[in-house]
């Protein structure tokens, strides 16, 4: 499987040693011309979700990306990448891709300093470890279609719908996940 990951700004590092530990060819998206080589699965890391819309629209990756993921590539997103596909951001005008029905707020669990480390259920399995770092929250699912894989006081934190899997949390810093 190639694994294209978003290498703009964020934690693309560590997106990266997560799908190269699970056997995958990574590569970096860094400018148009690296959506030529083939993509089985787009990988958006956390990261400053403005920072990286920003830079999608200047380097010309917007439009491609957006039409490749409404056109069904499967999508594996967390925290700032599940803020870019967000139909809805209830703390912020931007909307990004808009191809997730979810409605988030941006840096639910608190600032930087508000980061932790918690347990939760997640794809069946009790006391998962969770790492949230200014983490947004999945404060409305707009669609009954749409699976709810985890979740952390009874709210939300991982869903899938269609091809798009994504994370309030951090996936990729539990060695278990």
């Amino acid at each position: 499987m190639n694994v294209g990951v978003l290498a703009l700004q964020g934690a693309f590092a560590e997106m990266e040693a997560y799908w190269r530990m699970r056997g995958a060819e990574v590569f970096e998206i860094r400018q148009a011309a690296d959506l030529e080589r083939g993509i089985d699965l787009l990988a958006l890391p956390g990261g400053e979700s403005t920072v990286q819309g920003r830079l999608l629209k200047k380097l010309g990756l917007f439009e491609p990306l957006k039409r490749r993921i409404d056109a069904g590539l499967p999508v594996f997103a967390t925290c700032a990448g599940l803020i870019l596909l967000a139909e809805r951001i209830e703390n912020d005008d931007a909307v990004w891709f808009a191809s997730l029905p979810v409605t988030v707020k941006r840096n639910a669990y608190g600032r930087q300093l508000g980061s932790f480390t918690t347990r939760g259920d997640f794809d069946g399995k009790h006391d998962f470890p969770m790492t949230f770092i200014r983490a947004p929250a999945i404060t409305d699912l707009l669609s009954p279609d749409i699976e709810v894989l985890s979740t952390f006081d009874g709210a939300p934190t991982s869903v899938r719908w269609r091809n798009i899997t994504a994370f309030t949390w951090h996936p990729e810093l539990n060695a278990t996940a």
